[in-house]
């Protein structure tokens, strides 16, 4: 069974990616994941504000320690053994390059243009096989249109593109108002591939202290409906690459991410919960479903049921919706 697939430009050996998460930065953890069969991992992102707000602290710790004893001017601290985030990170790409058979892909998180792309130069001189754009943006000022949003984004990724030879994947949220208009446009800029959807972590209020908390839920594989559902309509147009993250957790939904038109599907929550080996049953589950429908390789069923394939395309659009509410029954013994 062939089960390779490409991903931006990148030939591998199946569709099953880890995506970021404490299993992708751990050497040891990533042999776990090369040795069960992923394909790919995409680093944890690395984070500009971080960056910034250690810098700061450095800052204050070296050059203010003299403030209100002027005899201190020339007595800075010596930070000769001192790796910062940022090198940290370099570093650890450095490693999972040179250790791992599997492409590794870096990814990047910024809040101001001139950081994004000096990180993304960084990257790719420090040996990623790729880019991850993770564009973690919510968009609250109200006097912020639509077009604005949409423009930030496709501004930070023509920046980095102007500077890097990597092949780039945005990653996006669903919440724009027009996501096929977008993804064409990242295309036409010259983006290799688009991963579907960004997961916003929702902020919690502790009705205790009355504090806002952030607050981790892993996802749930009914997630990846929406996603599937995207990629399905996405895939007649545009040729780039599709990567659906979020809800990926089965054989099941990894298949029907691909029958909709996924390159790959990445997998993070349930490696967490399960380990490594979810991956290996993953595969094996595929290849028997696969040889059961008599199809020979991914590149084969990749896509027979997008939009343009669908016998009944409009299942992924208004239709569907009128299904479900004519097919919903209430309860037994529920009087309306």
């Amino acid at each position: 069974m062939d089960l390779s697939t490409q991903y931006l430009g990148l030939d591998l050996k199946n569709p099953i990616v880890a995506s970021s998460s404490p299993l992708t930065w751990d050497l040891k953890k990533a042999v776990a994941l090369q040795q069960a069969g992923v394909a790919a991992i995409i680093m944890p992102s690395l984070f500009e504000e971080q960056i910034e707000n250690e810098q700061a602290q450095l800052d204050r710790f070296i050059h203010q320690q003299s403030i209100g004893h002027s005899e201190t001017d020339n007595f800075h601290p010596q930070l000769a053994d001192y790796m910062d985030y940022q090198n940290k990170y370099l570093s650890q790409l450095e490693l999972l390059k040179g250790e791992l058979d599997i492409p590794v892909i870096a990814s990047l998180n910024g809040i101001s243009e001139g950081g994004w792309v000096q990180n993304a130069v960084d990257l790719e001189q420090a040996g990623a096989d790729a880019l991850e754009l993770n564009i973690y943006y919510v968009a609250a000022n109200p006097d912020e249109t639509g077009l604005q949003v949409e423009q930030r984004y496709l501004s930070l990724f023509k920046a980095i593109k102007s500077q890097v030879k990597l092949p780039i994947c945005v990653k996006i949220t669903h919440q724009f108002s027009a996501i096929g208009w977008m993804v064409k446009q990242l295309e036409q800029a010259g983006a290799a591939g688009v991963s579907v959807f960004n997961r916003f972590y929702q902020p919690d209020i502790d009705l205790e202290t009355l504090h806002i908390v952030p607050k981790l839920e892993l996802s749930h594989s009914f997630e990846a409906l929406l996603r599937i559902r995207w990629v399905a309509m996405l895939r007649h147009h545009v040729s780039l690459s599709l990567a659906i993250t979020g809800g990926i957790h089965t054989a099941e939904d990894a298949l029907k991410g691909l029958l909709a038109g996924a390159d790959i599907t990445c997998m993070c929550s349930v490696l967490l919960d399960q380990g490594p080996q979810q991956i290996t049953r993953v595969l094996e589950q595929m290849s028997l479903w696969m040889m059961d429908k008599e199809y020979e390789s991914v590149s084969q069923l990749k896509g027979s049921l997008s939009y343009i394939n669908a016998v009944n395309p409009e299942a992924f659009e208004r239709a569907n919706y009128l299904e479900i509410m004519d097919s919903y029954s209430r309860a037994s013994g529920v009087m309306v």
